[in-house]
């Protein structure tokens, strides 16, 4: 099930998506007070915004924006509202985004024909192992998405290995939904418990959350870990809730897919000019099909790499590599520039560490420090020391090492919402 227009050459999906972004502009221009005000204080009419290459003439959203001014980005009446959900507030405050019944069906659309991407198929079970409830757009997504395309779909939620596992035991679905760390604890309680898992019936896992791949898109050691123990196909997605849409990687895992039908995808540097081809830049997308808060030239605060090389697949959109890391969460240290993203891959390395937060302060002089604070049975020196070596032969530099009890990191990682679990606490301000 691949749409014609994620087919189609690239002529034919750029002129598609500026015959989209016309109706869009005209769109914001008649039902956004932000937008509206935002096109006037710049002296931009909807005409003057014809093609992609006019995007530029119009000043990018940035997170804060849509913070401070969140209900003016509404274009509806709060009776055609269906269902509002908020971000996880992983980069500050969370913002609230309304949706409608329109909005619903593009949500179940782009989560089934992202299934679809990842080969999962009508015949398929899959097992949601995250939050449906507490505002959360994910898990409505997968469950929207799994219902259109006609796959059964298990409503598990999050944590509870042992639940888990008698769901999977009981009504043996196909694949899982999963953030991809939490298999490892799916392996650990079976072989703890005798479950032949191995011959459970999971042929795959869409990952969500966290990165299973190296930029070169080979995998991480994550990755690596999860296959080694549990050789099931891993297939990343890459979403969040602002955009309503998801990059998920097709059957040559060289990427995420953008559905040209749905987003507009922009990789701009600090000035906001695109950057290069192959170059890392922060995403910045324009929504398409959005009724009640569509975003024009909205920058997500995610540092990613675009690739454009024809896929084997048989799509011809633009891919999303990993995600380096965010733009906010970057630190400067000690003359190295680093993401949270690699110091997670590298712990992963260590299975003596059984969790862990990293800390992101500023000390006495204004510069950027690293705490990793780390539960482990063994807190040796030793441990520490081939830690920080393993930093300074992957990044050049090592964190400082503090060990805690488990409790205290646990407490640590829960959110005030309980959705996701926090590996980064950014204390800089």
């Amino acid at each position: 099930m691949i749409p014609e227009i994620e087919k189609a050459n690239t002529a034919s999906i750029k002129a598609f998506q500026e015959e989209k972004l016309q109706e869009l502009i005209l769109y914001l221009q008649e039902n956004s007070p932000y937008y509206r005000r935002l096109f006037k204080s710049h002296k931009i009419a909807p005409e003057d915004i014809k093609s992609i290459e006019d995007l530029p003439k119009i000043t990018p959203t940035t997170k804060e924006e849509l913070q401070k001014y969140n209900a003016d980005f509404l274009c509806v009446s709060k009776s055609e509202i269906i269902d509002y959900v908020t971000t996880s507030g992983t980069l500050g405050d969370p913002v609230t985004i309304a949706l409608t019944d329109a909005d619903l069906e593009r949500l179940a659309y782009n989560e089934s024909i992202s299934f679809a991407c990842a080969g999962i198929e009508k015949e398929d079970v899959l097992q949601l192992t995250t939050t449906i409830d507490r505002r959360f757009i994910a898990g409505l997504a997968y469950f929207l998405g799994a219902r259109k395309l006609g796959a059964g779909i298990i409503r598990v939620g999050a944590g509870i290995p042992e639940l888990q596992w008698d769901t999977i035991l009981k009504f043996k679905p196909t694949y899982l939904i999963v953030v991809p760390s939490f298999l490892l604890k799916l392996v650990k309680y079976a072989e703890e418990h005798g479950i032949d898992y191995k011959n459970s019936g999971i042929k795959g896992a869409v990952c969500i959350g966290e990165s299973l791949r190296n930029q070169d898109f080979s995998l991480n050691i994550l990755g690596n870990k999860i296959k080694e123990n549990w050789d099931i196909d891993l297939y990343s997605t890459y979403a969040s809730t602002e955009m309503s849409t998801a990059f998920t990687e097709c059957s040559e895992k060289q990427g995420g897919h953008q559905h040209p039908e749905l987003i507009i995808v922009e990789i701009l540097d600090e000035n906001n000019r695109p950057v290069a081809a192959g170059a890392e830049g922060e995403l910045t997308i324009t929504t398409l099909g959005v009724e009640a808060m569509p975003l024009l030239r909205f920058k997500t605060g995610d540092i990613v790499v675009a690739h454009n090389s024809p896929c084997g697949c048989g799509r011809n959109t633009v891919r999303i590599g990993p995600l380096v890391g965010r733009k906010k969460q970057m630190v400067k240290y000690k003359g190295t520039t680093l993401y949270p993203p690699a110091m997670d891959n590298l712990l992963n390395d260590f299975s003596a560490v059984e969790s862990h937060v990293i800390e992101i302060y500023h000390n006495d002089i204004g510069t950027d420090e690293i705490l990793i604070k780390i539960a482990s049975k063994d807190e040796s020196k030793e441990l520490e020391n081939e830690i920080r070596d393993h930093f300074r032969s992957k990044l050049r530099v090592a964190p400082r090492i503090k060990y805690c009890d488990n409790a205290e990191i646990q407490k640590l990682r829960a959110s005030m919402l309980g959705r996701k679990p926090v590996t980064v606490i950014d204390r800089r301000g």
